[in-house]
């Protein structure tokens, strides 16, 4: 089966724009790219106009399955992605049963395989069942497929626990994932604290909640000679803390999430639940800094943290709300609004941050168009101008504060391996 796609300008990380190539797909991989092209196909489209971006890998997302598929499923959560642009997913363990056995890695394969759309990598558990109390098999799941290790969703309280998992981790070059939040300092907290919280009446969550555990997981890292990965980053001080770690050849990468650039704790004004996340949205000096960080190259890659809630679990009092934001049908129209066209970083280095970085930090074969690579590549209009509405989501939750938002780059085509999916 040949696909050839014409006319299309080419964008990949760290390279010049190739305008009007054509690219001819066999199979699942890519078999030729160049001008003018002249070859029997059995798929044609005419690419005129359109970018051509490899296929965006995020490295960090819920999905939900098993346990709580009232929120979102595989297959749900697969197609969602696919309408953002995202042919790579990896989907954090905290499930039910959490994701910390041989057969339960298996089981998302297998479901991945069934439904065919986005490619679907399980992280499973740093811990068993994520109490923080005892390691994981990490060889074992490691084998199994498991492409990363993380609690996320709770914290390592015991940075004992967490240098001996580095240094386990360590033996099988396996990668951690940390959720850096010092509970003792969070305690009852809801909303970033500071003016919205106090106006609120809502109980504040300190900056150093994320920042003094950010510091001592780097610190750990730089001692055991391990790699880590820093999820969410949402403040100054914890960029900081990684652009330092990085100068001394400290092996820690980090991300983001398009809230934590796009939006502050004024969002969750009036209460707004829809805002409501964790790490919080922080103030405007944390989101500079974001910027700054991620034009700098200290925060190596963009995230969506997709966590569907049910409407039930978002439309309570601010205290009792579930933390999350569904983002894979955003996420690339918002840093291409809010990054690229703010001159903030080029169209090439947000291919960087959202697919060729993640898919090097998750050790997958894609990230890249090119002769002999796996054609995960996706077609999109920046200029294309639109307005989000959470009711032509794909995801089966909803719960995204962007609804109404005017942003650019409107996805219209995606191949996995070669096959046209949308």
């Amino acid at each position: 089966m040949k696909t050839l796609i014409k006319n299309c300008n080419i964008v990949n990380s760290k390279s010049d724009l190739m305008k009007q190539f054509d690219i001819l797909i066999e199979d699942k991989r890519i078999i030729k790219i160049a001008k003018n092209i002249n070859a029997p196909y059995d798929n044609f489209i005419d690419a005129m106009g359109m970018y051509a971006l490899p296929g965006l890998v995020d490295a960090h997302c819920h999905l939900r399955e098993p346990g709580y598929e009232y929120k979102e499923d595989i297959a749900s959560g697969a197609l969602s992605a696919i309408h953002g642009g995202f042919t790579s997913i990896a989907c954090m363990p905290n499930t039910n049963p959490v994701v910390d056995n041989e057969s339960l890695i298996e089981y998302i394969y297998k479901r991945s395989n069934e439904v065919g759309l986005s490619k679907v990598y399980p992280i499973a558990a740093l811990s068993k069942n994520q109490e923080g109390k005892q390691l994981t098999e990490i060889g074992i799941l490691n084998k199994a497929g498991a492409i990363a290790f993380s609690d996320d969703g709770n914290p390592v309280d015991s940075a004992s626990f967490m240098n001996k998992a580095l240094i386990y981790a360590n033996t099988f070059d396996c990668l951690i994932i940390s959720h850096c939040e010092d509970k003792s300092i969070v305690e009852n907290g809801d909303i970033n604290e500071g003016y919205m919280s106090t106006t609120l009446g809502l109980n504040g969550i300190p900056s150093p909640a994320e920042d003094v555990m950010v510091y001592r997981d780097v610190r750990l890292a730089e001692y055991t000679n391990s790699k880590i990965h820093i999820a969410h980053v949402s403040t100054r001080q914890s960029v900081e803390v990684v652009r330092e770690a990085k100068k001394r050849g400290g092996k820690v990468t980090c991300e983001t999430c398009p809230h934590y650039f796009t939006l502050t704790d004024k969002a969750c004004d009036g209460f707004n639940t829809l805002a409501k996340v964790n790490p919080p949205l922080r103030n405007e000096d944390d989101v500079q800094a974001i910027k700054e960080g991620l034009k700098d190259g200290t925060i190596d890659i963009i995230v969506t943290d997709h966590a569907p809630h049910h409407i039930d679990e978002k439309n309570v009092e601010f205290a009792y709300a579930s933390n999350g934001i569904v983002g894979f049908e955003t996420a690339f129209s918002l840093a291409y609004t809010h990054l690229v066209k703010t001159n903030i970083i080029t169209l090439s280095q947000l291919v960087e941050k959202m697919s060729y970085n993640p898919a090097k930090i998750l050790n997958i074969e894609v990230g890249k168009i090119e002769k002999g690579k796996i054609a995960d590549l996706i077609l999109v209009d920046l200029n294309k101008k639109y307005t989000i509405d959470i009711n032509k989501f794909k995801s089966k939750s909803k719960n995204s504060p962007f609804n109404g938002f005017e942003v650019y780059g409107e996805i219209k085509n995606v191949f996995v391996e070669g096959r046209k999916v949308i």
